[in-house]
């Protein structure tokens, strides 16, 4: 693949001063998108600790537990458990079977301790802008690729309309630094070798090359593991859609290949699993397991107009195109295909004029594949669904862990095809359009022309600062309660509004407070009785089902509270359960303590008060009980 794909950047026995003029270059274009990503980010930098981007609490509130849980662990000397009951107590959830963000949260610990959660999931989400931009600069110009055509595709990746969107509350999908190294390190074990012939890198103790590549792919694929086994998955499925491009591209070469790809990959596999062999144990042999996949199947897939339609977080855009992906059935955080007509349109074109060149044909081949692949089984078109016309993903989305993978965030990678793919077209045809100085000086240079053409292609991905909102804050006197109640650590708590989906407050107020008892509920992935995957696995038991139908008729109709609630869609309060059921609800939960966020004479104040009579502690807005 590497043969002919672009220039080398650097000759042999190029001098040394060449090799500082690139990492010089690099560095300036690390600055840049690091810039570029404060951009984005500044209204969550405006307030870090409070800040999120607006549009879906419930994920924000979910990592902000994710990043205290951790840190906690961290803070006493040791690493979060895998299995825990810190939520959903006393069955607890498996962290592998959720978005829990192993990795970043343990290396993010010590700024989760100095300044609270939410500041480093705004670390986290600049890091990850710049991060993604820089990590695909980086791969393409080991490919040869020119400064200029990878520093505008690490661009259009990094701050891709895929990864801005999952920005609202999917941090574990929008640090997508990892997948282009995962993906070039794939490539260089199936190719047998770097493409510019080890000039950019010389190791002081030179290995074979294939456990060199091996080892890379192990290394880099167990860390994605650790930060989301869903888009480590895409990325595999992405990296053998381009192997298997290049092994019809070159049949001859494929028994060569083999022979080096053979010899790489059981490496790779231990590298694997030493860095996440204990995690998959864990995940598919210990307790908790699941099958399944929480979402419905062919839900969150790509709306085959949404190719061509801005939405509001694209600096242009149109009233009637932001309404029209407002309306996306996915929500805004899954709305991840945007590309624009003139990207297409100039990916279309070249792709027809340089189609004999083999790592066009391969990107192009990949990049349709993962668009078709991402369209779910059958396609979306205009917000309505064609069931009568199958699609490939109708075959796979049974197959074990395909299941879990929702189609539209394969976007990530087509962003990341389509950058790749653009970034070569543009070095070829300035290659074809270079001609003698002296005449492009008296025409005006094509060259130029290119850069100008392909810069102008990308302007509709251009984003906006994202849109922020503020998190839920503490309740008034909800430390000063927990402390008169001296609750050994880890004890049960039973917070009502009792953490459900759309309920998420709960975890907030513990993020934002360090202390290590555990909820009762939980917004989580987990088995129900039959272990099936769900979303808040079984749900609340009845008694807890009821105290948050109490507390949501108790809000304030138009208050941010009440806004949030809605989503839960609970019914009014109805029947209280009977004494038998409440015990019997009590008896498994077993809570050390009951804290509400609510008034003594309110209805579920007067509630509560019935069942464990006068609260141990009141304090601002919380009514606390200590119980036997």
């Amino acid at each position: 693949m590497a043969a002919g794909s672009a220039p080398a950047t650097v000759a042999d026995g190029a001098p040394a001063v060449q090799v500082r003029t690139r990492s010089m270059a690099g560095g300036v274009l690390a600055l840049g998108y690091l810039l570029a990503a404060i951009l984005v980010t500044w209204r969550l930098w405006a307030d870090p600790a409070s800040r999120i981007v607006a549009g879906n609490p419930d994920d924000a509130d979910l990592f902000a537990w994710y990043m205290r849980y951790a840190a906690t662990a961290v803070a006493h000397g040791s690493l979060p458990a895998l299995v825990t009951q810190a939520l959903n107590a006393p069955q607890g959830i498996n962290a592998m079977w959720n978005p829990s963000m192993l990795l970043p949260c343990v290396a993010l610990a010590p700024v989760t301790l100095l300044f609270g959660p939410q500041v480093s999931l705004t670390l986290l989400t600049t890091i990850g802008f710049a991060g993604s931009a820089f990590a695909m600069y980086w791969v393409l110009r080991r490919w040869q690729v020119s400064a200029f055509a990878a520093g505008l595709a690490g661009a259009v990746y990094g701050f891709s309309p895929a990864l801005l969107h999952a920005a609202t509350g999917h941090y574990e999908l929008q640090f997508a630094v990892l997948p282009p190294l995962i993906i070039d390190a794939g490539l260089r074990l199936a190719v047998g070798g770097p493409a510019d012939g080890g000039r950019t890198w010389r190791p002081v103790i030179r290995f074979p090359a294939y456990v060199r590549d091996g080892a890379r792919l192990g290394l880099l694929l167990g860390a994605q593991l650790l930060i989301s086994e869903e888009l480590a998955l895409t990325t595999a499925i992405t990296g053998l859609l381009l192997v298997t491009a290049l092994a019809l591209s070159f049949p001859g070469q494929v028994p060569r290949r083999l022979v080096h790809a053979a010899k790489g990959l059981p490496i790779a596999a231990a590298c694997t699993l030493l860095i996440a062999g204990w995690a998959l144990t864990v995940q598919f042999f210990g307790p908790l397991g699941q099958r399944g996949s929480p979402f419905l199947a062919d839900y969150y897939v790509n709306d085959l107009t949404a190719f061509v339609t801005p939405s509001q977080y694209m600096l242009f855009h149109t009233p009637a195109s932001a309404q029209a992906a407002a309306a996306y059935q996915g929500g805004v955080p899954e709305y991840l295909a945007y590309l624009g007509w003139p990207l297409i349109a100039v990916l279309v074109v070249a792709v027809a004029v340089f189609w004999r060149h083999p790592v066009i044909r391969v990107l192009a081949v990949a990049g349709a594949a993962l668009a078709t692949l991402s369209l779910g089984g059958f396609p979306l078109i205009s917000r309505t669904s064609q069931p009568g016309l199958l699609l490939p993903w109708h075959w796979l989305e049974e197959l074990p862990l395909v299941s879990s993978v929702l189609p539209a965030r394969l976007s990530i990678l087509i962003d990341g095809t389509a950058a790749a793919l653009l970034a070569f077209s543009v070095d070829l045809a300035m290659r074809r359009l270079d001609r003698d100085r002296a005449d492009a000086d008296r025409r005006g240079s094509p060259v130029q022309l290119v850069g100008a053409l392909a810069i102008l292609a990308c302007l509709p991905m251009l984003p906006r600062p994202l849109p922020t909102a503020t998190a839920t804050p503490l309740p008034a006197g909800w430390s000063a309660a927990l402390n008169a109640l001296h609750l050994p650590a880890g004890a049960r708590i039973l917070v009502v509004p009792v953490p459900q989906a759309h309920l998420t407050a709960a975890m907030r107020w513990q993020a934002d407070s360090p202390r290590s008892e555990s909820l009762i509920g939980g917004y989580f992935i987990g088995p129900a009785w039959d272990g099936h995957a769900y979303i808040d696995g079984n749900g609340l038991a009845p008694t807890a089902a009821y105290l948050n139908r109490l507390w949501v008729a108790g809000l304030r109709p138009g208050s941010t509270a009440a806004r949030a609630a809605a989503l839960a869609n609970l019914p009014p309060p109805g029947t209280p359960p009977l004494g038998p059921q409440v015990t019997g609800d009590l008896g498994y939960l077993r809570p050390a303590a009951v804290i509400a966020v609510t008034a003594p004479n309110s209805a579920l104040g007067r509630y509560l008060a019935g069942v464990f009579g006068a609260p141990t502690v009141r304090s601002g807005s919380i009514l606390a009980w200590r119980l036997a």
